[in-house]
């Protein structure tokens, strides 16, 4: 299980912490903007659907298969 499944089983959201977000803007007023923009936008996406979660895990674990090659 990944880092990801094992924050979600455990109740998590899969996303990073508000502490761990990479710092996009040295001003700290632009930078709590610009997330406050994403945190906007992510709670008005509608869920993925399990198809949808599968193809996005298919795309990434193929990238892994071809670096492996």
């Amino acid at each position: 299980m990944s880092a990801v499944d094992q924050g979600q089983a455990a109740g998590g959201t899969g996303r990073p912490s508000r502490s761990d977000r990479p710092v996009r803007f040295d001003d700290p007023k632009r930078n709590a903007a610009y997330w406050a923009r994403i945190d906007r936008i992510v709670s008005a996406a509608p869920p993925l659907s399990n198809e949808q979660r599968a193809i996005i895990r298919t795309a990434f674990t193929q990238t892994e298969a071809r670096r492996a090659a």
